[in-house]
């Protein structure tokens, strides 16, 4: 079951049963909401802290990702960035193929090295294919090696309708997306990297003498629009995927096929103020911090405390927020030896008696196996319950 699609412009009154595939989320409410027309193809828009979507249209209909490849391109250099394989000052040599790369380019040339924080900022601001094709030989030696590595990360992040052949997003009958899978890797690098998802908001960057803007007008007409990314074939039509943050709730649109720059602009604005303004956010809990002390057997502490590997947000229409219900249930006894992230019950979470998401509750310590006496008496206080 996924999200409600509209296959018609005139349907625009939703029976939303926020079915969440990202996440596993099941039916929520039902909920009647009018949800903007949006002139595109396809479209989503989800709440990124709970992972729920807002509002869809053919999201799984397959789609050149144009530019929008470079989303994972840059996943996979922030990736390689955080495990130290690159550094943003090593200078990375420019080959001939990344030299002639067709479409945008950041004009690198072959008799100058640049750094990859330079060619980030290539591939970020300028949508340099060149840059693209460069970091991607940096990493995995060729750009073919290098989508093998984009596959294998889409795969990962559960983009179960996306392959990839090359960084850059040039068309090829084999490299296609949905605008689904581009939001599980927006919000994936939204999650993963924050150090340098800020990248995303910069306006213009100059390089070789030759500064060019970002093209995500967003940025300058929206100040809580922080990212995300443009793309534009003639096969995808005008793309853009967008984020915007206002007070603690991020929100993020994918909009593919649009018939313009202006319009891809335009229709993201539009759906992100309709999810700010119709939907609100609630922080349950926090991650790795106890909300639960439970009693422990047969082990060298009495009690283990128990919590949650993932902030854990729930979304529902203006208003709605008090027709949830939690309900925790814990795994009884417990036994030592108990390790970290063991799962020791189950949060679950209804909406007027439907069920929306359960999480495990884990051990977010280890707790050791007790000495003899203390095994002993608690093997006759089990006996005893």
């Amino acid at each position: 079951m996924g999200v409600l699609d509209i296959g018609l412009p005139l349907m625009r009154r939703l029976c939303f049963l926020f079915v969440c595939l990202f996440t596993g989320f099941a039916a929520l409410a039902d909920a009647t909401l009018t949800a903007p027309y949006v002139a595109a193809r396809s479209y989503t828009l989800l709440e990124v802290e709970s992972g729920q979507p807002l509002a869809a249209l053919n999201p799984d209909q397959r789609t050149e990702p144009a530019s929008l490849t470079k989303l994972m391109t840059a996943y996979l250099v922030f990736k390689a960035l955080k495990e130290k394989v690159l550094s943003p000052d090593q200078t990375v040599p420019v080959s001939q193929h990344a030299w002639k790369a067709e479409g945008s380019r950041m004009f690198i040339e072959p008799q100058k090295p640049a750094t990859v924080d330079e060619l980030i900022h290539g591939v970020i601001i300028q949508s340099g294919n060149d840059a693209s094709i460069a970091l991607a030989e940096a990493l995995s030696g060729s750009e073919e090696a290098f989508a093998e590595r984009m596959n294998k990360m889409a795969a990962a992040l559960g983009m179960n309708n996306t392959h990839f052949v090359n960084a850059t997003g040039l068309p090829d009958p084999q490299h296609y997306t949905t605008a689904r899978d581009l939001g599980v890797l927006a919000s994936a690098l939204i999650r993963d990297f924050p150090g340098y998802y800020p990248l995303y908001s910069i306006k213009e960057y100059r390089y070789n003498g030759i500064t060019q803007p970002n093209r995500n007008r967003l940025l300058w007409i929206d100040t809580t629009v922080d990212g995300l990314k443009t793309g534009h074939t003639d096969n995808a039509g005008y793309c853009l995927i967008s984020s915007a943050r206002r007070g603690e709730r991020r929100i993020l649109s994918v909009v593919l096929g649009t018939n313009s720059d202006s319009a891809r602009t335009i229709e993201s604005q539009k759906l992100l103020n309709w999810g700010f303004q119709t939907f609100e956010t609630q922080h349950l809990f926090q991650k790795n911090t106890p909300v639960k002390s439970l009693e422990v057997f047969k082990g060298a502490a009495r009690e283990v405390k128990a919590g949650f590997t993932e902030e854990i947000w729930m979304t529902a229409p203006v208003g709605e927020g008090s027709r949830f219900r939690q309900t925790l249930t814990t795994l009884q006894p417990v036994v030592a030896p108990v390790a970290a992230g063991q799962k020791l019950g189950t949060l679950e979470i209804d909406y007027d008696g439907k069920p929306v998401v359960t999480h495990d509750l884990v051990a977010l310590e280890s707790v050791a196996v007790g000495n003899a006496f203390t095994r002993g008496w608690d093997t006759v206080r089990l006996m005893l319950k």
